[in-house]
């Protein structure tokens, strides 16, 4: 596979499971987190104009890519934004990194908001792409939010709903989710998307995600009520796509002011997959994660 050429893939374990990466580059450390149906392939256009400047890591979160599924528990804690961030944390350690700065995309937003949260003293700078706070689209989910974020409320369904719904045809559900979520007409590279088919075509691993979807509506809401006074104190970039629909339903930027002391951000020509639709851009945002 051409994606990612160039970066040296390891797995390293943490505690609870194993965690797959990808990593290139020198310079400052800069951890990259994919979001929800991806992997780490979805950095395949962005990382590589990065490590020139930064030591890349890519890391597939726990239950995606080819990262460990471990059991999630009754309180769905095993899936806790919370443990995806220990994870990073033990990874970034093991690659003998004790700060670095990190951006995540959909569900790797929220892991590197957790991680600015519970880890202060190791992230230097941060950057969310394309989300606004899980507490905040709870709290003000209506028909319009409902209706493109259907997602949320269907995979967080108990007793293996959507696991069994999903697996009738999840290369069918993972296909039609990214042309959902993409601006009209943008295409997917084809190793790219293979990657993503093959990662997804599995029980365990359509499982592990819709964990995830219910840790974020149960547990993670439940920790971030505990630090809702807590601010994130490092240098917070938020970037979303401009076609699509966090930026028809919020005002992105202003949800993240309340949530950090140094925020700052713009909308990109893309829709949610910034970093394949509009990877230059990206890229070139990311740059401003670099110490001064």
């Amino acid at each position: 596979m051409s994606l990612l050429a160039g970066f040296t893939r390891s797995t390293v374990a943490v505690t609870g499971t194993d965690i797959a990466v990808a990593v290139a580059g020198s310079g400052p450390p800069l951890l990259l987190l994919h979001g929800f149906p991806q992997t780490m392939a979805m950095w395949h256009r962005v990382a590589p104009l990065l490590t020139e400047h930064f030591t890349v890591v890519c890391a597939d979160l726990r239950g995606y890519g080819d990262s460990g599924r471990p059991e999630s528990g009754p309180d769905h804690g095993g899936y806790s934004k919370r443990a995806m961030a220990q994870d990073q944390v033990e990874v970034m350690q093991a690659l003998g990194f004790e700060r670095f700065a990190v951006a995540g995309h959909d569900r790797g937003g929220r892991v590197a908001r957790r991680l600015c949260l519970d880890h202060p003293e190791r992230v230097t700078a941060a950057a969310v792409l394309d989300i606004v706070p899980t507490a905040k689209v709870f709290a003000t989910s209506d028909q319009a939010l409902a209706t493109a974020y259907y997602h949320w409320f269907f995979l967080i369904q108990p007793d293996g709903l959507p696991e069994h719904m999903i697996g009738a045809d999840p290369r069918w559900w993972l296909n039609e989710t990214l042309r959902r979520w993409a601006a009209p007409g943008f295409a997917f590279d084809p190793d790219a998307l293979a990657a993503y088919e093959q990662a997804f075509d599995d029980a365990a691993t359509i499982h592990a995600q819709c964990e995830d979807y219910r840790a974020a509506a149960s547990i993670d809401l439940a920790h971030d009520a505990a630090d809702a006074d807590a601010r994130i104190a490092c240098p917070l970039l938020v970037l979303w796509g401009a076609k699509g629909a966090m930026h028809r339903i919020y005002d992105v930027l202003g949800t993240w002011m309340d949530e950090g002391v140094d925020v700052r951000g713009r909308a990109l020509d893309s829709g949610h997959f910034l970093a394949e639709e509009a990877p230059e851009q990206t890229a070139r945002e990311l740059l401003g994660l670099l110490p001064a």
